[in-house]
């Protein structure tokens, strides 16, 4: 029997809440951040209309705020956590 993956072991994380004005659906919006993301290891988690979450390594975290904090595009963040629940509070989805 394998050995299980314990927490510590696991890759670190962040959870980024986003605000996506002028798009329509879940896969629109990943094809955006696919467009532009700084590697494949990120996940769109929770898009439910303006807003959304994404799931990204904590070593890719600075690529990301720098992507999304550009003035030109309307895309940007809102917050950052290492837990879920509290992207979700501070983004008012719970």
């Amino acid at each position: 029997m394998a050995k299980r993956l314990t927490k510590a072991l696991r890759g670190k994380r962040r959870w980024i809440g986003l605000i996506v004005p002028n798009c329509n659906s879940r896969g629109e919006l990943e094809k955006i951040l696919g467009d532009f993301a700084p590697s494949d290891e990120w996940k769109l988690v929770v898009f439910e209309g303006e807003k959304a979450i994404m799931k990204v390594p904590i070593s890719d975290l600075d690529d990301w705020r720098t992507i999304l904090d550009r003035s030109d595009s309307e895309m940007h963040s809102v917050t950052t956590s290492g837990k879920i629940r509290l992207v979700k509070e501070r983004m008012g989805l719970i």
